[in-house]
């Protein structure tokens, strides 16, 4: 074996605090396998704008105590350089249901004390948006919360907060990463929670904590509208993971009272036994949820995600089957709801580049403002917070992976507060005779029948880079339509067919969009780390007097399949 490799494994045993992972790493050095070494050791788990995640094993390139120890080291040496006030405003931390999810805390809580900052750490398992609300609620410095979200039961995470209580964005991903490979190299000091708490420096966050967040929901100024919520039955399912317990608190609290939670999937279960992904997109994920609202004929079944901060929903039709609303639809149910609720100084919204364009001409037709960011909730939260005003405060943001912020209590997506707005907005459809189906009609025949639909394509080694190549040559034409414009956002420009350009004040990324002739649009966005592309496609079909919901989606369908094979076949081999 080789030496270095040797020396490297040794060296990390002798720091491991985990026998049983020290016991792995040892029976990989006797039995010589140094394949398995190799990729352990290859580097460090990259840590970035959305923390650490990786599978549950030994070494630097995999999520174990040692990593979330020198990873919590140079995160507080970083939040030290930052912040003059860190050792008394300390830092919020919770955890998910997994099975290391509880001790990955305690170790990031021990080191941060062993530092001198205070640490509020969460008595029992906590929602993802319940730290994130901590962060702001306890003026802390930052979060963190140890989750893998929706990813396989193997996986674990460490999500961080800033003081705004926002995820981070550059520059403090870089300038934690780089304190965390400091750290790595030294030894790093870890108290007990016992000695953390005899020194002060550790506050256990107990139910009064968990009532606050129910309180804020209940008080809410985007959750008043008590519109008969009796009208509303739901099936409701944690998917094994954290929000059961408050999902119906918050849902009992606001009058909807015929919750049916399915028992198999209402505890806690870091084995997720029941799903094979517990991601509700997943096909297969909501089948105990729906046949749960079968059962009592609820109106709804509803789903978070195993750290609730999102939220699914099927929506009972016409026929008594059920069937899952997209999270653009949820999206733009949810803004379109809000803002005709809204006060006039509570009017502005935000969804993502890859997201449906619904939502933006909802916004303008109901005097509301719509704002666009990058992908991701990081950028969602720190735009709307840094173009929020006392005139215009921020009512909404979401992105079409089932995340949705409402108001602003929790500067984060948060499945709870979402449900909740849901279950309203079905209550006061009930109230008037009318359904979700009904409301989306609406919707659509003011705006237009709009489809979004993503697609990864695996490229071959030999293909050239995608984005250079149509960079060099933009295409007038897309599938037989006209390109309108196309905004370049690695350079931050929007050119017109007729050769003007304006700037596009976003931060710099690899993604070209697209703006065709009829209201389509397609987005094209090379992954960074592997030989593929994602594709974001969207369709708009104008809704006639004769159709109903069936037969414009089946004719957008047709439209969309032909866009995407012509687009796909036009693309460099």
């Amino acid at each position: 074996m080789d030496t270095k490799l040797k020396f490297k494994v040794n060296h990390w045993i002798k720091n491991d605090p985990d026998p049983r992972t020290r016991q792995e790493l040892q029976a990989l050095l006797d039995t010589s396998n140094e394949t398995e070494l190799q990729q352990r050791f290859s580097g460090r788990l990259a840590f970035g704008t959305a923390g650490l995640r990786g599978i549950v094993a030994a070494g630097p390139m995999r999520m174990n105590r040692l990593v979330v120890q020198q990873t919590s080291a140079g995160l507080g040496a970083y939040l030290k350089q930052q912040i003059k006030d860190i050792e008394a405003r300390g830092v919020v931390i919770g955890y998910d249901g997994r099975h290391d999810s509880k001790q990955f805390a305690h170790d990031a809580a021990g080191v941060l004390a062993a530092m001198g900052i205070k640490v509020y750490l969460t008595s029992k398992v906590a929602a993802t948006p319940l730290v994130a609300f901590g962060v702001t609620h306890l003026n802390a410095a930052a979060g963190i919360v140890v989750t893998a979200s929706h990813n396989p039961p193997q996986y674990n995470g460490y999500k961080v907060y800033w003081g705004n209580g926002a995820q981070i964005i550059p520059p403090h991903d870089s300038g934690i990463a780089a304190c965390i490979d400091k750290a790595a190299t030294e030894s790093i000091r870890v108290l007990t929670p016992e000695a953390a708490i005899a020194e002060g420096r550790l506050i256990m966050l107990e139910d009064d904590y968990y009532q606050s967040y129910r309180q804020g929901i209940k008080d809410a100024a985007v959750l008043q509208n008590h519109t008969q919520p009796e009208l509303v039955s739901l099936s409701y399912t944690a998917m094994h993971g954290v929000g059961a317990e408050m999902a119906e608190t918050v849902l009992n609290d606001a009058g909807v009272s015929q919750v049916y939670s399915v028992a198999l999937q209402r505890e806690p279960d870091g084995d997720f036994p029941t799903v094979n992904f517990p991601n509700p997109e997943e096909k297969g994920a909501m089948d105990l949820v729906i046949a749960e609202a079968q059962k009592y004929d609820a109106t709804l079944a509803c789903a978070n995600d195993p750290d609730a901060d999102r939220f699914a929903v099927a929506v009972r039709t016409e026929t008594g089957k059920y069937q899952m609303l997209t999270g653009d639809q949820v999206g733009v149910l949810l803004g379109h709801y809000l803002m005709n609720h809204a006060s006039e100084h509570n009017r502005l919204t935000c969804t993502t580049i890859v997201s449906s364009s619904l939502l933006s001409k909802v916004a303008a037709s109901l005097g509301a403002t719509c704002l666009t960011t990058l992908t991701g909730f990081k950028w969602l939260t720190n735009v709307a917070m840094a173009e929020q005003s006392d005139d215009n405060q921020c009512l909404f943001a979401y992105e079409e992976a089932l995340g949705y912020m409402v108001g602003s209590m929790v500067w984060d997506k948060d499945g709870l507060s979402a449900l909740v707005a849901f279950a309203q907005l079905t209550a006061e459809l009930a109230s008037q005779g009318q359904t979700i189906w009904d409301r989306l009609e609406e919707i659509y025949r003011e705006h237009g029948f709009h489809l979004n639909t993503q697609v990864s394509i695996a490229l071959k080694p030999t293909t050239p880079n995608i984005g250079d190549c149509l960079r060099k040559d933009l295409p007038t034409e897309i599938a037989n339509k006209q390109v309108l414009s196309t905004d370049d956002i690695s350079c931050g420009l929007r050119i017109f067919k007729d050769g003007s350009t304006e700037s596009i004040d976003l931060p710099a990324s690899d993604v070209l969009i697209f703006k065709l002739e009829g209201g389509s649009r397609v987005i094209v966005r090379p992954s960074g780390t592997e030989p593929k592309i994602k594709c974001y496609y969207e369709v708009v079909e104008t809704m006639t007097d004769e159709d109903g919901l069936d037969s414009v989606q089946a004719r957008a369908q047709a439209e969309m399949d032909a866009f995407i094979l012509v687009h796909q076949a036009s693309l460099p081999q």
